[in-house]
């Protein structure tokens, strides 16, 4: 596992300096069978350079080490550390490192090996002149600032790393990872969600006929509230009032607005088996009026039809 702290460097030493090396697998990284019998595996520039199983690592030299897992698991993380060039590996691990200090918690092994791989792949494709782009998903911004912030740091510092320039799509990418290993619910929930908000976003926009402002305040109160409807719905929590009056009025007064609430109920139905409530469809109502405001009078777009 991946920690930045001094005290965990020194741990580092300490175990380096007390097993001898099981298996060298190249010039950078070794396997070592620790007192309590699990693998171990040790990194760092030239490690291994001129030695042979039995010999003793210079724990000066030892950067990183991870506790690898059992089974199919553990022989793909060990092929994948085997494979990956070492400056790939480092520049990926400093940048985990960087980003565990600005997030103040511990991202664990798995998501070290997740950026490792994820980087790898990137450099491969961009060698061969070829890019994966994405949206920018402007979304993320709002929803998980401190990840995606985070995410921005580390994919400017793998690049600096690395002497090369990296698609700025990059940072969102390391956002889903980062965000898959900090949010503690099964992993890729975190991602779904996200998925699920762009989807409502891509509904309203079309309805609209308009790309929203990404930038506006209204926008920013909107995602946070398909956020926490998409929540509540998961968490069978969804408002509910015996009071239709509200409802009843903002749909006869926003007919508009009312059409498009309708459409993401429509995709919330398709996309997870549940019904919103009229309650929930009010304030999307809301939300939805507020965003046609955004829209100049010469932009807004024919009534959507009912």
């Amino acid at each position: 596992m991946s920690t930045p702290d001094g005290a965990a460097a020194a741990r580092r030493t300490r175990a380096a300096s007390a097993v001898p090396i099981h298996k060298v697998l190249n010039n950078n990284v070794v396997v070592a069978i620790d007192e309590s019998g699990q693998e171990r595996v040790l990194m760092g520039r030239g490690l291994a350079f001129g030695l042979k199983p039995d010999d003793v690592v210079d724990p000066g030299k030892v950067e990183k080490t991870f506790i690898l897992d059992t089974g199919a698991d553990g022989e793909r993380e060990l092929r994948l550390l085997t494979d990956v060039p070492y400056p790939v590996i480092e520049a990926s691990t400093r940048a985990v490192d960087e980003a565990e200090r600005r997030l103040g918690r511990d991202l664990g092994r798995r998501f070290t090996i997740a950026v490792i791989d994820h980087v790898a792949y990137v450099v491969e494709r961009l060698d061969k002149g070829l890019r994966i782009t994405t949206t920018s998903m402007p979304e993320l911004r709002v929803l998980h600032p401190q990840e995606f912030a985070a995410a921005e740091q580390m994919a400017t510092s793998i690049a600096t790393s690395l002497g090369r320039e990296l698609p700025p799509e990059e940072a969102v990418f390391l956002t889903m990872h980062l965000l898959n290993a900090t949010r503690d619910e099964p992993n890729g929930t975190a991602a779904l969600l996200f998925r699920r908000v762009q989807h409502v976003v891509e509904v309203v926009e079309h309805a609209l006929g308009v790309r929203l402002d990404v930038d506006g305040p209204d926008y920013a109160r909107f995602i946070l509230h398909v956020q926490f409807l998409l929540q509540r719905l998961v968490s069978r929590t969804m408002l509910a009032s015996g009071d239709t009056s509200f409802f009843e009025f903002a749909k006869h007064s926003y007919p508009h607005s009312y059409a498009i609430a309708e459409e993401v109920k429509a995709y919330v139905r398709g996309a997870t088996g549940s019904e919103l409530t009229d309650e929930e469809l009010l304030y999307l109502i809301v939300h939805v009026e507020r965003l046609k405001s955004q829209i100049t009078p010469g932009e807004k777009p024919d009534p959507v039809v009912t």
